[in-house]
């Protein structure tokens, strides 16, 4: 037992776990560590490491020595290098398994060759099989060996055990035949089987057994662990994304020069620079300059959003427009980026409930399989064949039940899937989130900058009789845009896209809750509420009244304008829907969930807003501390629960709700109480998360079903001596790759708008 004293509190320790082979080696480790006081690990074998929680002060050491104890390594992780200049970096085990894989494949085509085609046999062949099948079975299999004594001393059995003795048993009998029985004889042929025939056990060698086992599991063992580096590239390219030196302005006023500094070195605070064509160091606000900005390679989203002064920007996207200066508001693991990254990387460490049940089987059925093995080496001696057919059947149980896909079938496609979703700017926060996406039949969808922008528009100008349109955009806009009211911002904004640059005004005056009043191109303009321009005797059409009212009944915002006496229009302001998001419930309704839209707002609105994006339930009227009882009444009725949101007041429903999807550009609050963050802010992220996480799903599914019904056809098979030791190696080997192949096919999913942009 530990001889830390646990204290109050607790922390989370990371380490690099190296020597595993299969499941049962992230298993065994695992219980190991969970025997310590006070400690709780998770084992991942994909990842090749273990997350830890510890007691406060607890020393990490103590862990590292007793994974050590186990016959395994570990180590703190290193410091990330500066990838900007340390050229990349060879695995040594990859590098390893390469060359021993190329020297067994050498060695043992010939070999094998030779077994299998009796024309190849010349007089002395069965000594240059040994001659050449020795150093593939000492050497190219000595990790195999290795792994198995280690694992015997410490009195367990795993993957390499079945190896290992499979391999030495046809060896050794290979050996025993060749100097003590008839094998060795000049002359000596015989005729390759698939099946396993009776003979005479000292006449036979199976040394291509016994180096084709081993070509085959190192291929396997190569591709799989090739597949599992590139299974994690995007987290790789995740954590790459980050700029790697700033321009930060140094001095007071006109005399600030720019130094060029690493971008550790940043602080908050500090202003840098970004040139057209740069990544934004950190994230931060615009302080001067205008320009667009590329977030595809964070959020997946190809279209440049445009920004200018107090606009937040975000570190690793990319200016294609003009120079901007940046204040840093956030660094280093405070930023988005490096809290992504950390969101992808916990995901994948983590275990789902499939997963561990996975893990416990393996855990149990390497003893199992010895057992079988040594049950069929029984049974087909009591029932009178001949040692060599006994011992094959045996050697080929213990070769073909590795049980390698099944540790693999899970965490693999937890790597693939969750790095996927990074890149199109989904982040699933761990691997139990999977499993909700599949029962939820319900999703909650918040209005305000969730189905709607979150932003006040101008969505309409109508003018009088006999005023110009452009005239009523033009003046109107002038005036509102020096106020900083949102309401007068957005008719600015929307005046000026329509009529292009706005005069400036003079004798501007702000009139607290009615409007604004002053002089525009001559004309002395008035904006604001109807009672304003009542005080100057400016009065609408009946016309005009009822369609202000109309709008007002709808839960729009109509400002009115008037100038030299008269009333000249009015302004209609609302809170938009997105463009994208009566696609993106037609999508959530493919799925099969029932949309149901829940706000604040007046029915009227909701009503309104509902319409227009399909959505036939619609809750309106509620309060934000209700939001959470709403959620919970429809669980009370049996359903299962997504909620969508964005804001400090979502964050209780969110973390009530089955599953919580955050609108990446919402609160943090909202997006720490949530399991799925869409960091692009389209709702139709909402139905490429639950895609995506049921696809994972599914694929997980596959391979667990290939992995137990492999062993569970396969072993049988062996046991009835109907399968050659060296086609089962084969066999083997091929099921691991087959299971990494299936999950490498998630890389191939699109996002809903990804697959617009791709057919058009």
């Amino acid at each position: 037992m530990s001889t830390a004293t646990p204290t109050t509190g607790g922390a989370d320790v990371e380490l690099e776990i190296g020597g595993m082979t299969c499941a049962s080696c992230a298993n065994r480790i695992e219980r190991k560590l969970n025997k310590l006081d006070g400690v709780v690990a998770s084992v991942n074998y994909a990842t090749e490491k273990a997350r830890v929680v510890v007691p406060a002060g607890y020393d990490p050491q103590q862990l590292i020595a007793e994974v050590e104890k186990t016959g395994y390594t570990a180590a703190l992780p290193a410091p990330k290098r500066d990838t900007n200049t340390a050229a990349p970096q060879e695995d040594p085990e990859l590098t390893s398994l390469r060359q021993r894989l190329i020297g067994a494949a050498v060695l043992s085509i010939p070999v094998i060759a030779m077994a299998m085609i009796p024309a190849l046999q010349f007089t002395y062949w069965q000594w240059a099989s040994l001659t050449l099948a020795a150093p593939v079975i000492v050497w190219a299999a000595w990790p195999f060996h290795k792994a198995a004594f280690t694992n015997l001393r410490h009195g367990a059995a795993t993957m390499d055990t079945l190896i290992s003795m499979g391999t030495l048993a046809a060896f050794g009998w290979s050996l025993y035949a060749l100097f003590f029985g008839s094998a060795g004889v000049p002359g000596m042929t015989h005729a390759f089987e698939l099946t396993i025939a009776p003979s005479d056990g000292a006449s036979n060698i199976y040394l291509e057994v016994a180096a084709g086992v081993t070509t085959f599991i190192l291929a396997g063992r190569y591709f799989e662990k090739r597949s599992k580096r590139q299974a994690g590239a995007a987290l790789r390219a995740l954590l790459e994304l980050g700029s790697k030196d700033v321009s930060v302005l140094r001095g007071v006023g006109d005399s600030r020069t720019e130094v060029k500094i690493p971008v550790e070195e940043l602080r908050v605070g500090d202003e840098f620079v970004v040139r057209p064509g740069e990544k934004i160091a950190t994230d931060g606000v615009v302080v001067s300059g205008t320009s667009a900005v590329d977030a595809s390679m964070l959020t997946g989203e190809s279209v440049p959003v445009e920004v200018g002064e107090t606009d937040a920007v975000t570190g690793a996207t990319v200016n294609v427009g003009g120079r901007l200066v940046v204040r840093a508001t956030r660094v280093g693991s405070d930023t988005q980026l490096a809290q992504m990254a950390k969101l992808v990387e916990d995901a994948q460490t983590g275990k789902a409930e499939v997963q561990r049940l996975a893990d416990r089987i393996s855990g149990v059925f390497v003893p199992i399989v010895i057992a079988i093995a040594v049950a069929t080496l029984g049974a087909w001696l009591g029932a009178g064949f001949p040692a060599s057919a006994a011992f094959t059947a045996a050697v080929a149980v213990l070769v073909i039940a590795c049980p390698c896909a099944l540790g693999l079938a899970t965490p693999t496609a937890l790597l693939v899937g969750t790095g996927r979703g990074a890149q199109t700017g989904i982040l699933i926060k761990g691997p139990e989130v999977l499993e909700s996406t599949r029962k939820v039949d319900t999703i909650v969808l918040d209005k305000t900058g969730t189905v709607t922008t979150g932003r006040m528009s101008l969505v309409d100008a109508i003018a009088e009789q006999g005023t110009d349109r452009t005239d009523l955009l033009r003046l109107a806009g002038a005036l509102e845009h020096s106020s900083e009211h949102p309401i007068a911002q957005a008719v600015a904004k929307g005046a000026a896209a329509e009529v292009g640059e706005l005069p400036t005004p003079e004798d501007f005056a702000n009139l607290e809750g009615k409007g604004v009043q002053g002089v525009v191109d001559g004309h002395a303009v008035v904006v604001g509420r109807e009672s304003l321009l009542a005080d100057w005797s400016q009065h609408l059409s009946s016309e005009l009244v009822a369609r202000k009212l109309a709008e007002e009944q709808a839960g729009r915002t109509v400002v009115v304008a008037g100038w030299d006496g008269a009333a000249r229009g009015i302004l209609v302001v609302a809170d938009t829907v997105k463009p994208t998001s009566a696609q993106a419930i037609s999508e959530l309704k493919a799925l099969g969930l029932t949309p149901v839209l829940l706000t604040g707002d007046n029915e009227a609105v909701a009503r309104q807003i509902g319409a227009e994006v399909g959505i036939d339930k619609v809750i309106a009227e509620v309060l934000p501390k209700d939001k959470v009882d709403v959620v919970a009444g429809l669980q009370g009725e049996g359903k299962v629960v997504a909620m969508v949101g964005d804001g400090v007041n979502d964050a209780p429903a969110l973390a009530q709700a089955d599953l919580g999807l955050a609108m990446g550009t919402g609160t943090d609050v909202a997006i720490e109480a949530s399991d799925i963050t869409l960091v692009r802010g389209d709702l139709r992220s909402a139905g490429d998360a639950i895609r995506l996480s049921r696809k994972t799903l599914a694929t997980i599914k596959t391979n667990l079903f290939w992995a137990f019904a492999y062993n569970v056809a396969a072993i049988p098979l062996a046991a009835l001596g109907m399968l050659n030791p060296m086609l089962a190696g084969a066999a083997m080997a091929f099921s691991s790759v087959f299971v990494v192949g299936n999950s490498l096919r998630l890389r191939g999913f699109k996002a809903l708008a990804d697959q617009e942009r791709t057919t058009r």
